[in-house]
């Protein structure tokens, strides 16, 4: 992998302009009360171009105005005392032999080091810094990248500030062999814990019994990490696209939906499964989950290159709208948006909905994206979704997620064993 990584920050330079850095963070685990701090996650950017998932660390990758490329690592020192009470940081050495950065420093020498840069590159034309300045949402917290884009602002206006978040989701889009090995072991273990979890499930169960399963069902695979928070909704509350409290009783006669996934080398599955809490779906179930999964087999069937992601949404809502009469579904001035009110897609990647410019929205081969049509029909409280992962192939694409029972035959074989 140390190829790799060291091959992917040459890419992220290959069309930067001379004079140029590229400052990523590893991140900080926030605090959460007192000497209590949250659990850590990596920046996935971060991740991406060293392979290492520790905090407090920066990467500077540097062409200078003769071109000339150079990287540095800057990580915190290793403490023996601290080693005791929470483990060793990581040396030096480790470092490079994951990354392949051979320039390590130390995290506190990085303020008089970037100072210097600025300092030699006075005259030689203009200096751009390359940061992850995106934000999911106007209120969201500094990261480092703000704080320091904010610094350099100030103090260094003559420093130009360019945001690196579109060459990082271009890269990322594209996956190559390595990480559709993690991605393809990631749906190997969600496959195995999503069939001891519909072989659990009884009726009277808590949505949180039902989640624990799962959880379970990881851990005895070795595996710990989550893509993200799982979801486990029974009843009406599957109609609620984020539904996250996972603590009501689902009964006798209806269905829960399911969306979950494990992740491996931090590279995530995304699954979304629906099935009656007693192993057995009613007729009207059947109807409503067998048009959801006639959305899903169109979609799979026809991605390939050169499609948007909106054109497969759009197959998706030409489908229900073909179907909403017999389906008994267009009353009281109902649409197809009424019941299905999301996209059929999403990248994935190292993060369960991977970073994405419009122009990652058109298919290319190695892009791995979700598909998942649900309908969610409130007044009969039931909700269905049913989610795959496809690779993007040079010619249409492969189902990763074949493997992962799914119809109603293989859904009521699985939950009777």
């Amino acid at each position: 992998m140390q190829a790799i990584y060291t091959a992917r920050r040459q890419k992220l330079l290959e069309n930067k302009p001379e004079n140029t850095m590229v400052v990523i963070f590893s991140g900080r685990a926030p605090m959460k009360s007192l000497d209590e701090s949250y659990p850590f996650a990596v920046d996935r950017n971060f991740f991406y171009l060293t392979g290492i998932e520790r905090e407090n660390m920066i990467l500077v990758l540097r062409k200078d105005y003769r071109g000339t490329y150079s990287e540095t690592l800057y990580i915190e020192p290793y403490d023996e005392v601290l080693a005791k009470w929470v483990g060793g940081r990581m040396r030096n050495a480790e470092a490079t032999a994951i990354s392949g950065i051979q320039n390590i420093d130390s995290v506190e020498s990085f303020p008089d080091r970037l100072a210097s840069i600025i300092e030699s590159s006075r005259g030689l034309g203009k200096l751009n810094v390359y940061l992850d300045l995106w934000r999911y949402h106007k209120d969201q917290a500094d990261t480092p990248a703000h704080t320091l884009a904010a610094t350099l602002q100030s103090r260094y206006p003559a420093v130009g500030i360019e945001e690196i978040y579109g060459d990082m989701a271009a890269m990322r889009a594209v996956k190559g062999e390595e990480e559709l090995k993690f991605m393809r072991q990631a749906q190997e273990h969600t496959r195995i814990a999503i069939e001891e979890m519909l072989a659990y499930c009884k009726p009277g169960m808590n949505e949180r019994e039902l989640e624990g399963s799962f959880d379970f069902a990881l851990m005895k695979q070795g595996v710990r990490e989550h893509a993200f928070p799982s979801i486990v909704a029974g009843g009406a509350r599957a109609t609620t696209l984020h539904y996250a409290e996972n603590n009501q009783v689902v009964n006798d006669g209806e269905l829960v939906l399911i969306d979950l996934g494990s992740a491996y080398g931090n590279y995530c599955a995304d699954i979304s499964r629906t099935f009656p809490v007693n192993g057995k779906f009613t007729e009207r179930q059947k109807e409503l989950y067998n048009a959801v999964l006639e959305a899903q087999r169109i979609v799979i069937e026809n991605a390939k290159p050169g499609l948007t992601t909106r054109d497969l949404n759009q197959l998706v809502i030409d489908y229900y709208e073909s179907r909403l009469d017999d389906l008994g579904l267009r009353k009281n001035g109902k649409g197809v948006r009424d019941y299905y009110y999301h996209g059929v897609s999403h990248q994935l990647g190292l993060d369960t909905h991977d970073i994405c410019t419009d122009r990652e929205r058109t298919l290319k081969p190695g892009m791995v994206i979700t598909v998942e049509p649900g309908i969610y029909v409130e007044d009969e409280a039931i909700g269905i979704r049913i989610e795959n992962d496809i690779l993007i192939t040079e010619n249409g694409c492969e189902d990763i997620s074949a493997a992962i029972p799914k119809t109603v035959e293989e859904i009521e074989a699985a939950m009777a064993k």
